[in-house]
């Protein structure tokens, strides 16, 4: 498994990995977007906001600056999962949303394929000096919540939110 960047070449099975959370019924969370996309627009346009959610210098309000990855089996190069690292946060983001959005498709659940992925994803946060990272779930999202716990999460606060209309629990993991 490898966590990749997105680029063209990713088109079909990027499309693929959200067909499948609409087949399943599933929420989907962590895309960076790319669901709201390929709805609205293109691939291509979803692969250039990717490039400006890096450039920090010019990341306007309240946007934050933002990587995002594709969690590919290498195997058969099939997306598994994605994953959206927030570099900074915004009052949103500090109560409700975190640092990290993720999601892994439905038909490769309970796989232990989103401890692995967010295991991996923390280690960019090792390098770029952000010892405190947050991180939410659905109350009744059991699968994240042990997700997170098994990255080492501690539950920091709950709260009913009136963007989501449900209770997020936001985590925090030390590094």
């Amino acid at each position: 498994m490898k966590l990749v960047f997105p680029d063209i070449e990713h088109k079909d099975k990027a499309t693929a990995y959200i067909k499948e959370f609409y087949e399943y019924g599933s929420k989907i969370n962590g895309s960076g977007s790319l669901d709201r996309y390929l709805r609205e627009s293109t691939y291509e346009a979803w692969l250039e906001k990717v490039r400006r959610d890096m450039d920090i210098a010019n990341i306007p309000e309240p946007r934050v600056p933002a990587l995002t990855y594709f969690y590919i089996r290498e195997e058969d190069e099939k997306i598994i999962g994605m994953i959206n690292l927030r570099l900074a946060l915004n009052d949103f983001l500090r109560t409700e949303g975190g640092h990290i959005g993720y999601s892994i498709r439905p038909a490769e659940r309970r796989r232990h394929y989103a401890t692995e992925m967010l295991k991996e994803a923390l280690k960019v946060y090792d390098v770029i000096g952000i010892r405190e990272v947050l991180i939410s779930c659905d109350k009744d999202n059991p699968g994240s919540r042990g997700v997170i716990k098994n990255c080492g999460g501690v539950l920091k606060h709950e709260r009913y939110s009136d963007t989501y209309h449900e209770w997020v629990q936001m985590y925090v993991i030390k590094r």
